[in-house]
């Protein structure tokens, strides 16, 4: 054998032999049982965010929200920042309003969620305001 040849395999020993005790690694995945009620939660969050995002993307609403300093790509990030739960209670109470209701006060509550997420540090959409974190 010549010196180069002798290298060589040594190399592609160390190479297989490296191989070999990867493969001998037991890979392991863990799975577990979802629980119903975390599926419909999350099911129902995201019912909310479309009912959210529809009433944000109603003219008047982004009218509304654009004369206070709000845009439309402000909102919509700002819903997607919201939790499941944030989304369940904002969408109950867009449930709760009387229909051909206010829109003004529909548009206010909505600037209030945007304000409080914006204060908790959720995201940043209003300049005015300090986040908590």
């Amino acid at each position: 054998m010549t010196m180069q040849n002798s290298s060589f395999m040594r190399w592609a020993s160390r190479v297989m032999i490296v191989l070999m005790s990867c493969m001998a690694m037991p890979l392991t995945a863990s799975a577990s049982m979802v629980q119903t009620d975390v599926v419909v939660d999350h099911a129902l969050a995201e019912q909310g965010r479309v009912k959210i995002m529809a009433l944000v993307n109603r003219d008047d609403v982004r009218t509304q929200l654009e004369a206070r300093g709000v845009t439309g790509e402000q909102a919509q990030a700002r819903v997607d920042a919201l939790t499941d739960d944030e989304v369940l209670l904002i969408a109950g109470k867009i449930d709760q309003l009387p229909a051909g209701g206010d829109i003004i006060g529909t548009a206010v509550f909505v600037f209030l969620v945007l304000l409080v997420t914006d204060i908790l540090g959720y995201t940043k959409v209003f300049p005015f305001t300090r986040s908590m974190r």
